[in-house]
């Protein structure tokens, strides 16, 4: 399996593009601030052509750039059902001086959603791209944050001691941290149940490709990540 991420140059959201191989169809996730010019590199140097968009939640930071790589690639959006109401404005749920920080660096003065926008659900199995992606729910940072789990590790990995599948843990989980929980609609009630319902029981050797910041494992963060050792 390949998987290529960038961090965006505002707030380092990771943009991740997974496929088969090079050449392929390919999925991409979270497509945050200013990720254009280097998502069409990677997509040209990989031959990779897009044929979804998934974002882990609705957050401007993951969602920014969602309208034209969906436009530009004539494909769909996909989002839980419970963050699907964040994309007729991303913008509402930010501080105001990030909105007006965004706004005069990039010229956002309006929102356009996508034309296509898929909602998915908690349990549901995507086949995208030849890869078959689970949805885990994992509400907290957001009402609809997700998680997607994939069998198998990235291309480069396989001789990683002991790992043996991965997961995109958008904003729930980082190496060392979890997601913030008290902008709109965050719940840190919510969180905690994540972390003990959705994480906690993840096997140690599954790879953790988080939302910002490098990768982990949940071995590590069971041992390490004072979050998750306050809900054990």
């Amino acid at each position: 399996m390949l998987v290529l991420g960038f961090p965006s140059e505002v707030f380092g959201t990771n943009c991740y593009i997974l496929a088969p191989a090079a050449g392929e169809e390919c999925v991409i996730v979270d497509p945050g601030v200013a990720v254009l010019e280097q998502l069409s590199e990677v997509l040209r140097e990989y031959r990779l052509k897009p044929a979804s968009v998934l974002v882990t939640h609705g957050h401007i930071d993951h969602v920014f750039s969602v309208t034209p790589v969906c436009g530009a690639h004539g494909v769909a959006l996909s989002v839980h059902g419970d963050d699907r109401y964040r994309l007729r404005d991303p913008l509402s749920s930010l501080p105001e001086a990030f909105g007006d920080m965004l706004r005069q660096q990039y010229g956002k003065t309006g929102w356009k959603e996508p034309d296509d926008i898929r909602t998915i659900a908690d349990g549901e199995r995507l086949s995208l791209a030849g890869l078959d992606l689970g949805v885990v729910h994992a509400p907290g940072h957001t009402e609809g944050s997700v998680m997607f789990s994939l069998d198998g590790l990235p291309e480069g990995m396989a001789a990683e001691a002991g790992l043996t599948s991965t997961m995109l843990s958008g904003d729930v989980l980082f190496a060392g941290s979890v997601g913030r929980t008290d902008l709109p609609g965050g719940d840190p009630e919510a969180m905690n149940r994540s972390l003990r319902e959705r994480v906690l029981p993840l096997d140690d050797a599954t790879l953790v490709l988080p939302g910002h910041g490098g990768p982990t494992t949940i071995g590590r963060e069971r041992r390490d990540n004072e979050f998750l050792r306050a809900v054990m």
